[in-house]
């Protein structure tokens, strides 16, 4: 054969087949579009933060986190104290804790929900139309100046009867507030609580719609979390998974699901001393949602803690040490996101996040790049395996645990190039930088 002609290769299938099969495929191709997208590139908070409807004012973002710094100050006034309450390794001790007190100081909290739920309680209708008023005034004027959380919005009432009408009245006079001082803000969300049947979620959507059509806003403009809090919401009567038919019921508005730890405990009859986020009832209701949400672009969120740092040094080194640890755990098994209920929590929150992504980050940089490069080394990744460590080292970005210019020197890649990998498009295995 001379040198250049390529050397033809036999087949035994006529064309027709293959055009015969990708047309029968056609409709589960549209459909696998559709119900799995994969997740929107967007960033996702590390942590919700919620406040009481009542107790919400413009200064409570930074009265947070002057909260939570002179929690630091008086606890653990440097990096070698804080580091020997939570057991953090010599060379992560400086940089996780100037992470921490720079975060506390920039932004100290990403995700701020104004409950109008359980943290609310009963009130005269008066008294809480005032309360959604103000709540969005405020978050609008937030917006405004630019003192916003990344992500802000409120939890309303559930879908339930007995608060089913008031609920929806503060959505809407949350909402209607909102567009009467502007457009929207992208980090708007919302929080559904206590759902139990898709139905309830199918209602959510409706209300929205009739939102945007009152409004005149873009269809679909508002999405919406569902709060996961109940048996049902698992497991359904005939022994469905109830939370993959809430996010198909979502139609798309759904962002998240957010597992409430003591109410899904005591609907299984968990008792109050054995209420936590490690339980294995809550280790099978998050791995269900995880399994629910994967590939539609819902993200998971787990719960909280009820032990609050307060009181007597002692007494708060152990708190932070819980909260510590079960932040790290649920990083592990890939729940990002959590709440946290008090001030006192963020130090640790912070703390866990950044060690996490710092003590991951020479390993994983040195994967992607390797990865990107096609150069060998000690383990052979795939093009899911580049997806992970580039989403790793996204959030990490996001949250302030890694910095872009050492992100970029590691891996040679650009932040557009990490989210190329992060994010392929369906089916294609050859992501990469071109």
């Amino acid at each position: 054969m001379a040198q250049g002609q390529q050397e033809t290769v036999a087949t035994s299938l006529a064309g027709a087949v293959g055009e015969e099969i990708s047309a029968s495929l056609a409709p589960v191709d549209a459909e696998l579009e559709r119900r799995y997208p994969g997740d929107p590139g967007t960033r996702q908070p590390v942590h919700t933060v919620y406040v009481p409807g009542d107790s919400f004012a413009a200064d409570t973002l930074r009265t947070w986190g002057d909260q939570a710094l002179a929690a630091l100050d008086e606890h653990a006034p440097d990096a070698a104290s804080f580091a020997a309450v939570l057991g953090l390794p010599d060379d992560l001790a400086e940089p996780v804790y100037t992470r921490v007190r720079a975060k506390l100081e920039r932004e100290p909290v990403e995700d701020l929900r104004v409950d109008f739920e359980d943290g609310y309680g009963p009130r005269p209708d008066a008294e809480e139309d005032e309360a959604a008023a103000r709540a969005a005034r405020l978050i609008a004027g937030a917006y405004a100046d630019g003192t916003a959380a990344p992500y802000m919005g409120i939890r309303m009432k559930c879908m339930e009867a007995p608060v089913r009408d008031r609920g929806i009245r503060t959505l809407d006079v949350f909402l209607t507030g909102l567009t009467e001082h502007g457009a929207l803000p992208d980090g708007l969300v919302l929080t559904l609580p206590k759902v139990t049947y898709p139905e309830q979620v199918t209602a959510m959507v409706r209300l929205l719609e009739a939102f945007e059509e009152a409004r005149g806003l873009e269809p679909g403009r508002i999405g919406f979390e569902i709060q996961i809090e109940t048996s049902q919401a698992i497991l359904a009567a005939d022994g469905t998974a109830t939370v993959a038919r809430m996010i198909q019921a979502a139609e798309g508005r759904a962002t998240g699901l957010h597992y409430g730890t003591f109410d899904y405990s005591a609907c299984l009859g968990v008792s109050a001393a054995h209420q936590a986020s490690d339980h294995p009832a809550a280790d099978h209701a998050k791995a269900v949602m995880q399994v629910a949400a994967a590939g539609t672009g819902v993200r998971v969120s787990d719960g909280s803690t009820n032990v609050l740092p307060v009181g007597p040094a002692a007494q708060v080194h152990d708190a932070w040490r819980l909260h510590y640890g079960l932040t790290r755990r649920a990083l592990a098994r890939a729940y990002y996101q959590g709440w946290d209920m008090h001030p006192g929590h963020l130090p640790t929150r912070y703390a866990a996040v950044f060690a996490f992504y710092r003590e991951g980050f020479t390993q994983a940089a040195a994967r992607l790049a390797r990865y990107a490069s096609r150069t060998a080394g000690d383990v052979m990744d795939e093009p899911a395996t580049a997806k992970a460590l580039s989403g790793y080292l996204l959030r990490g970005l996001d949250c302030g645990a890694l910095d872009a210019a050492e992100v970029t020197e590691a891996t040679g890649l650009t932040r557009t190039e990490l989210e190329g990998f992060a994010a392929p498009r369906r089916g294609d295995l050859t992501a990469s930088t071109k």
